[in-house]
């Protein structure tokens, strides 16, 4: 059984690697430091299982889970934490095995025997529950079959075509397949609804503009394009715009 080993924590990391040697029938291909860097080596890798910390910098192990639920090649996930607060209220009976600091070998074996009896719809049911109750702090798209993780205080604006979002951030752009709405209701404090098919970051927005033919665009900072605002959105947003 191939494993990944996900803790901020060097010395966290080696004991689990250790105990993950007496349990037998274990390789260890990798280690990460943080939810992010778990996710770019499951991609590449591919692992069996992935033993995961939940509090991390940059992407916390909860984060982690969610986007890997998405995953066509989803590892069963151990969760390895010194807090126990988030078990019932983030997990419930779904997690595949969540093992508190300090773990003990028995533990762990079991851990990993019920790790091989998992099904990717374990994943699912997280990601559903999760989704409803955390904010992400990335955005997670495939660029010619490559994963791309978009940190969300990067994006400019989020603009709506067809079935898809297209994400702008830092001049470039990528293509999610989520629903404009559910990024609204996830994101409402961090991006406002200029027109039916776009948001745009709080923090970016920079002012409003009229043109000769009537319509108003909202200006962003540091961005070229200027973006239309509807009639119905626009008493709002000059609200906004007055106390930023």
């Amino acid at each position: 059984m191939r494993v990944v080993v996900a803790d901020d924590e060097v010395l966290a990391r080696e004991r689990l690697i250790d105990l993950l040697g007496q349990v037998g029938s274990v390789e260890v291909v990798a280690e990460a430091g943080d939810g992010r860097e778990a996710i770019e080596l499951v991609e590449r890798l591919r692992p069996d299982v992935l033993l995961l910390d939940i509090r991390m910098p940059r992407m916390d192990g909860l984060e982690a889970a969610h986007h890997l639920a998405s995953f066509e090649h989803a590892p069963a996930i151990i969760f390895c934490t010194a807090y126990d607060e988030h078990a019932l209220a983030a997990f419930d009976a779904n997690a595949v095995d969540y093992l508190l600091k300090p773990i003990r070998l028995e533990r762990l074996r079991a851990a990993i025997e019920r790790a091989g009896r998992f099904n990717r719809d374990v994943l699912r049911e997280i990601d559903k529950g999760e989704a409803k109750a955390r904010e992400r702090t990335h955005l997670c798209a495939r660029v010619r079959g490559n994963l791309v993780l978009v940190p969300v205080t990067e994006i400019d604006y989020l603009l709506a075509e067809d079935k898809y979002v297209v994400v702008h951030h830092a001049g470039c752009e990528v293509l999610i397949e989520e629903p404009l709405k559910a990024l609204e209701v996830e994101f409402g404090n961090r991006f406002v609804r200029i027109h039916r098919n776009c948001l745009v970051a709080l923090d970016k927005l920079a002012g409003l503009s009229r043109t000769s033919d009537g319509r108003v665009l909202a200006k962003l900072e540091r961005v070229a394009t200027e973006l239309e605002v509807s009639r119905r959105n626009l008493p709002a947003l000059r609200k906004l715009v007055r106390t930023l």
